[in-house]
């Protein structure tokens, strides 16, 4: 089948990679549109030694399911992890925290950026008719960011900071609007502060923070330089909602988060039914995301053009003519 295939920090086109063969409790998956996302770029970049087909962003129909038939057919998106089922974190009921995990086209699992794919049919979930392929596959990203109010209650008395108004910024910034709490997001360009305006949401500058002190603060930049603002901008007691993964280590004054005793919580994926659920009722459009779509071909130059300055959504559909 055609695919990206990444080795070596190398991303390139190829045509001779193997379709998978669905094994037991597994679906075959037929590509119809995947997203690039900053995980995929930063793995391009070498955040972790992947080698294989990259993309987890993914809306797809199942076109062979051997031990469940009923699935064939179905447009589906798929959440990412796939666990073992039987360690202690599964037990538990926290697969996406499974110690023997592998991640779609993160860790020892092939992509979405191909034809075809294979998930467990424990992670797919069928797509409500009203959902639109280039809408779909905006699932994942959606469910990230609404677990946010899956790990932290807001309040509208809540002063809230987003930093970050990229990919997820955006998505993160229309999910806790609907809280009702006082919302700021930090935007550096022009493209983005206007989108967040058009749905009401307060769009601010760097420069425009000031003294203010925020009860919680959201870092989404993928840069060590947005956890620095994120310590500067949290009051005393307050919380700090990591969203970014960062290519080595971060230096931190753990002195400074001691003394003003801040809770820092780590945030990665979410759950789907929420994210469908805001899909289907149409409460978060993230049509207005996307800039360009690219064939698997045109994989590469995707990438190029999804790594510059304020570009938001690029996708890949296989069958892009």
């Amino acid at each position: 089948m055609r695919s990206l295939w990444l080795e070596n920090q190398n991303l390139k086109f190829r045509e001779d990679v193997p379709v998978p063969v669905p094994e037991r409790a597994e679906a075959l998956i037929r590509v119809l549109l995947s997203g690039v996302c900053s995980t995929d770029l930063e793995l391009v970049c070498g955040y972790y030694p992947f080698s294989g087909v990259p993309g987890h962003e993914f809306v797809g129909e199942v076109v062979n399911s051997p031990d469940d038939p009923t699935w064939i057919g179905k447009r589906v998106v798929g959440e990412i992890n796939i666990a073992c089922g039987q360690c202690e974190m599964c037990q538990s009921g926290l697969n996406r925290h499974c110690e023997y995990r592998k991640t779609l086209g993160i860790h020892a699992w092939n992509g979405s950026f191909a034809e075809y794919l294979v998930l467990p049919l424990t992670n797919l979930h069928a797509v409500p008719e009203q959902i639109s392929d280039e809408i779909a596959v905006f699932t994942e990203p959606l469910a990230a960011a609404h677990e946010i109010l899956e790990q932290t209650i807001l309040q509208p008395a809540d002063r809230v900071l987003i930093i970050g108004a990229g990919r997820l910024g955006q998505l993160m910034a229309a999910v806790i609007q609907d809280t009702g709490c006082q919302l700021d997001v930090v935007a550096r360009h022009q493209k983005l502060r206007m989108l967040l305006e058009k749905q009401n949401i307060h769009a601010i500058s760097e420069s425009g923070l000031g003294s203010r002190k925020y009860d919680v603060v959201i870092e989404a930049t993928g840069s060590v330089d947005g956890f620095t603002l994120a310590c500067k901008s949290v009051r005393p007691r307050g919380r700090i909602v990591l969203k970014s993964t960062y290519q080595g280590n971060a230096e931190v004054n753990l002195s400074g988060i001691v003394v003003d005793e801040i809770t820092l919580i780590g945030s990665r994926c979410g759950s789907f039914e929420p994210a469908l659920g805001l899909l289907a009722e149409g409460k978060v459009d993230p049509l207005p995301l996307i800039e360009a779509t690219y064939s698997l071909e045109q994989g590469v130059s995707a990438f190029e053009f999804a790594a510059r300055p304020a570009v938001l959504k690029v996708l890949i559909q296989p069958t892009l003519l």
